[in-house]
């Protein structure tokens, strides 16, 4: 699908300009023009914000290979615009039945990466994706329109073609080895055994057949038959364990989203298994005791006060964080205003501190791609999706066109840790699909991906949309920071040299990154307006655009 927009110049520059948009009856804002593009259409069609997010998913699986697809999985936060109810699908990979704690022998560096890199690449790094069976849940559950008409247009992409932007050529340069080296992925994400060059079409006609079968056969062409065999002959030639038992035993899990307050806006997230949900609110609960509205954004003080509490709550973040089907989560804790004031008072205004967590159980009663979308009867929906690193396992099943996700890379290799491997567990997520609401009313849908900053970043924007009455814009392109239990506050360079100085002086480690870098993440968000008009904005650290209807 021809948008006319490009989300580079003529000599491979990004621009970073032009990303944001308005709507009447709905906002799509999304990681691909092409994928915000066939949204919008099927809004104007007459669909509803849930048919648009399906549309868009298959998508972005196709022009956007390189975060997301059908090989993987992800997390969808809708709202019934008619009943105000929000439920939440999780349909993120599971572990394969036969996995064990001590299937990866470490690096011997400290980090989660085994040392012959097999839980990040080939078929040992993939679990059972949940992307179709999620996808086709909601459609069927809450969405109006046949999946045929939904599907169809990312597989007329697929034949048709995407082009290739400098983030993309970047990313198949970088993994070009490992795809030629599983499956059959050189055949369509490399050309002549090369990445492609910027502006160049990609087309990829074996995926757009798969998404004709499913589109005819739905979820169970997926987990069944012809593609269920091709997938496992892959994932098993490549050195993985996966089974068809795993595939076809794969069931999406409804779930109550998190829920939690700021400064009178309702905050609607992501629930345990994915960690984001709950410490975008314990963040935001922390801050909440201190007058974030009077300081300067990205001033010193502004950037110590979220450094010092990012650090905590990933620390919490480690110690506590798991699937709940095999640990206990103190969920009511961390979600807890007093145990978050508890943390507000560890705050020194003038020094780093050591990150520790905190012991969230005495507030416990014993009972990696993000697209938003809103329409004009307030149904919200807010989904990221991921194959985990930027193409994923690097495995294509032959004849099939789509990558395998590496999620197996997003549990500990070390055993006994509330992460650690184990078969049918769902590995740690920090993925935070979130609704704000004022007086009851949708007020902004907000996510991004971005691995561990996705938790930071959401709830920077939301600090900025709430606390400087930002317009989604404005808070989406402003220079964000990160921190975690490394101890190293990470800023863009579009924050002065000298406000650096003085958080150096406060005893930060600094370290900079570009103007614009998608370490930060890159929130896609959709706001509604006091005049009625629905605002979308797409982060411009990425290739995104918002488009409305």
């Amino acid at each position: 699908m021809k948008t006319g927009f490009l989300p580079f110049d003529a000599n491979g520059n990004m621009i970073r300009t032009g990303r944001a948009c308005t709507g009447k009856k709905g906002v799509v804002s999304s990681g691909r023009a092409e994928a915000s593009a066939i949204g919008t259409e099927i809004l104007r069609r007459g669909g509803n914000a849930v048919d648009a997010a399906v549309a868009t998913a298959f998508a972005l699986g196709v022009c956007e290979p390189n975060a997301s697809g059908i090989g993987g999985g992800g997390f969808l936060l809708l709202r019934d615009g008619k009943t105000g109810d929000c439920v939440f699908l999780d349909f993120r990979e599971t572990a394969p039945k036969a996995a064990t704690p001590d299937m990866y022998e470490p690096s011997g560096d400290g980090s989660n990466k085994a040392r012959d890199l097999s839980n990040i690449y080939g078929g040992r790094a993939v679990a059972v994706p949940g992307d179709v069976a999620g996808l086709l849940y909601a459609l069927e559950h809450y969405g109006t329109m046949d999946r045929r008409e939904v599907i169809a247009p990312a597989a007329a992409l697929a034949r048709e073609g995407y082009v290739v932007t400098p983030m993309l050529h970047g990313d198949m340069q970088e993994h070009a080895p490992q795809l030629l080296q599983y499956g059959d992925g050189w055949r369509f994400y490399l050309k002549d055994g090369a990445p492609y060059a910027v502006g160049d079409i990609v087309r990829n006609p074996d995926l757009a057949d798969t998404l004709d079968r499913i589109a005819e056969g739905g979820a169970e062409a997926f987990y069944t038959g012809d593609i269920a065999n091709r997938i496992v002959r892959q994932v098993q030639k490549d050195g993985g364990i996966l089974t068809l038992d795993d595939l076809r035993d794969f069931r999406v899990r409804i779930l109550q989203p998190v829920r939690g307050t700021y400064r009178g806006y309702d905050v609607i997230s992501s629930p345990p298994p994915s960690s984001g949900g709950t410490h975008v609110v314990e963040i935001l609960n922390v801050l909440e005791n201190f007058d974030v509205g009077s300081m300067e954004v990205n001033s010193a003080e502004y950037l110590h006060l979220f450094s010092e509490v990012c650090k905590m709550v990933y620390a919490d973040r480690a110690a506590y964080m798991g699937d709940p089907n095999f640990v206990r989560v103190p969920l009511q804790g961390l979600l807890s205003k007093d145990y978050a004031k508890l943390l507000a008072d560890r705050f020194d205004p003038l020094r780093v501190h050591t990150p520790k967590c905190g012991d969230p159980w005495h507030y416990e009663s014993p009972s990696t791609t993000h697209f938003s979308i809103a329409d004009s009867e307030g149904n919200l929906v807010a989904v990221t999706r991921t194959i985990n690193h930027f193409f994923g396992s690097c495995v294509v099943p032959e004849g099939l066109g789509f990558l395998l996700n590496d999620q197996m890379e997003d549990l500990s290799i070390y055993p006994g840790e509330a992460n650690s491997v184990a078969g049918g567990k769902v590995p740690l997520s920090c993925m935070s699909p979130t609704f704000l609401l004022k007086d009851g009313k949708p007020f902004a849908v907000l996510g991004s991906p971005g691995g561990i900053r996705i938790i930071s970043s959401v709830a920077q924007v939301i600090s900025k949309l709430v606390d400087h009455g930002m317009g989604l814009e404005e808070a989406v392109g402003s220079p964000r920071m990160g921190d975690d239990q490394t101890a190293e506050l990470i800023y863009e360079s579009r924050i002065s040299r000298q406000t650096a100085v003085q958080l150096a002086a406060m005893g930060h480690r600094m370290k900079t990154y570009p103007q614009w870098d998608r370490i930060m993440g890159a929130v896609n968000g959709v706001q509604y307006l006091p005049d009625g008009t629905i605002a979308g904005a797409a982060d411009p650290r990425r290739d995104g655009l918002a488009m409305g209807v």
